[in-house]
């Protein structure tokens, strides 16, 4: 019995199906941030900000997800910004490469900002 056209199996329909699906999620995980500050005192407290990225074959998209998360708090232009804690997930450390052909990682960055309340801005000179 012959086959139609129809029915015949295309492996080039699959591949152009495949690609449009991976640029379909790089649009939509391209990506996000959030940031977040507390006030302990009058003059400072804690920060903390993320950011999300997608990577395909090295290429971050938007950039990495450490620096999104880094230009985001910069962005908010605290004075005396300190990170004191920076997490990337996920890490896979002498297999990271692994990650490079495609994946979706997360950064956090948090620390505190401001100046101790025993000390004023003329004194923090």
């Amino acid at each position: 019995m012959p086959h139609s056209s129809s029915q015949k199996s295309r492996p080039g329909h699959a591949i152009g199906l495949a690609v449009t699906f991976l640029l379909a999620l790089s649009v939509l995980f391209s990506s996000c941030s959030s940031l977040e500050f507390s006030r302990d005192s009058e003059t400072g407290g804690t920060f903390h900000s993320s950011g999300i990225a997608f990577t395909l074959f090295s290429i971050d998209m938007p950039k990495r997800a450490i620096d999104i998360a880094r230009e985001n708090a910069s962005d908010a232009r605290r004075p005396n910004m300190q990170v004191e804690r920076e997490v990337i997930f996920p890490y896979l450390g002498p297999f990271d490469w692994l990650l490079d052909i495609i994946a979706i990682r997360y950064a956090s960055i948090s620390g505190t900002w401001g100046f101790p309340p025993e000390t004023t801005g003329a004194d923090a000179r």
